[in-house]
């Protein structure tokens, strides 16, 4: 969800998410890469609550590092904030309270596990990511919450951006755009979309994240060390990642690195919602004693960003695309070995499992029958898919595999 001073551009499947949990006796903890939208749905979702009916007397969106608020806040302030509502409210509603930047707030979680046994609080929480950990929360809450990801803008959504915001363009340049610069929903305040604005809007996302959410958090000193892991990281997303082969790596650069340090810093990345992980597993009855993992960016404007926009790689951009896709659309995501190669996404979500291959192009019968060989000896009925811009070999194999355009499958759900 992006903001300006004149225009909110809705991100209605994420509304309708949200709107879901009204009423829901857990802490809803808002959760994703800094400047993906969690804000702006909260305070669109106040707004929901306002046109139903809600008094604004039972309605609190308060952000933690606004003008408005202690350069310190406390505990006790908060506490001394949340009273002042329930003496004002009106009885006949629930009161609603929509906080960002929560960690701002030292001891919060002490006032939020006693606003939640009031019973009277309807709770959604935002902050930055690494100060709001799965770890942390279940010390901090005790299994009062439940945690809402929010991924950057899908390429749905991001059609219906450009077409709020007035850029009437065909639809295969807007991929192109989209594929290159991602979908954050920060690029739309920026009018003129040229790669140094891009570029500038991305670094300083990137470097926020670097500084406070990763190194601050986490004491991390070596911030250049940890740049380098980053930008080998998103320059190798789509191939399987070895500790030992990148701290060999960075070693040959000329830092010297461990493997230890490799997976602290990794780590942290991760929990900072800067890379997602993706593990591999044996399919079709093939056992992996070792299982190594992928990772992929959040966005692909952050992952080329640290690439310099280079045009290499457009396989593994698409790959991070879809992948970001099946995790948006709720899909556990993993990386299939199969017994006559790499299956690139193996998703379930609840009883459903599909297999995906994603090709750029697929330029010849070798090249077709390289991607079919990958779902070879996987017996089961689930759906095979190969996802391709190539319109040419688009349909249903003998053996029922489905091959697709992927533009249309990005906007199909």
């Amino acid at each position: 969800m992006f903001e300006s001073q004149r225009h909110i551009y809705p991100r209605p499947r994420y509304l309708k998410l949200l709107q879901s949990y009204i009423g829901t006796a857990s802490i809803k903890v808002v959760s994703g890469v800094r400047r993906c939208g969690k804000s702006t749905l909260l305070r669109m979702l106040a707004d929901c609550l306002r046109a139903q009916g809600v008094p604004e007397s039972n309605l609190l969106h308060k952000k933690m590092d606004s003008y408005d608020a202690p350069l310190e806040p406390s505990a006790q302030w908060l506490d001394d904030v949340l009273q002042k509502v329930l003496q004002g409210r009106d009885p006949s509603f629930p009161v609603y309270l929509f906080l960002d930047e929560i960690q701002l707030v030292s001891g919060w979680e002490k006032v939020l596990r006693r606003a939640h046994t009031e019973g009277v609080f309807d709770i959604f929480i935002t902050g930055s990511n690494a100060f709001l950990l799965s770890s942390d929360l279940a010390t901090h809450l005790s299994g009062r919450y439940v945690e809402i990801p929010v991924w950057p803008l899908s390429f749905e959504e991001y059609l219906a951006f450009c077409k709020a915001s007035g850029q009437e363009v065909c639809r295969d340049e807007l991929f192109s755009r989209y594929v290159r610069y991602g979908g954050m929903p920060g690029l739309f305040g920026l009018g003129d979309l040229s790669e140094e604005r891009v570029s500038r809007e991305l670094s300083a996302i990137r470097d926020t994240v670097i500084l406070n959410d990763v190194a601050k958090r986490f004491e991390i000193r070596d911030i250049d060390l940890l740049e380098k892991l980053l930008r080998y990281v998103y320059a190798t997303s789509g191939n399987l990642f070895s500790s030992r082969k990148v701290a060999g790596a960075l070693t040959s650069m000329g830092r010297k690195t461990y493997v230890s340090t490799v997976e602290a810093y990794v780590s942290a990345l991760q929990r900072a919602y800067l890379i997602s992980t993706c593990e591999q597993e044996g399919v079709g009855g093939k056992k992996v004693l070792q299982p190594l993992r992928k990772w992929y960016a959040p966005d692909t404007g952050l992952r080329n960003k640290e690439i310099g926009f280079q045009s290499r790689d457009l396989g593994f951009q698409l790959e991070n695309v879809v992948y970001c896709e099946l995790r948006r659309r709720g899909f556990r995501v993993s990386v299939g070995a199969g017994l006559k190669g790499e299956v690139d996404f193996v998703a379930r979500r609840d009883a459903e499992r599909t297999y995906v291959q994603v090709c750029d192009e697929i330029s010849g019968d070798a090249t077709f029958a390289r991607e079919l060989a990958s779902f070879e000896g996987i017996d089961d009925s689930f759906p095979k898919i190969v996802l391709t811009r190539d319109k040419l070999h688009q349909g249903v194999t003998e053996k029922g595999v489905i091959v697709t355009d992927l533009q249309e499958w990005l906007l199909d759900e």
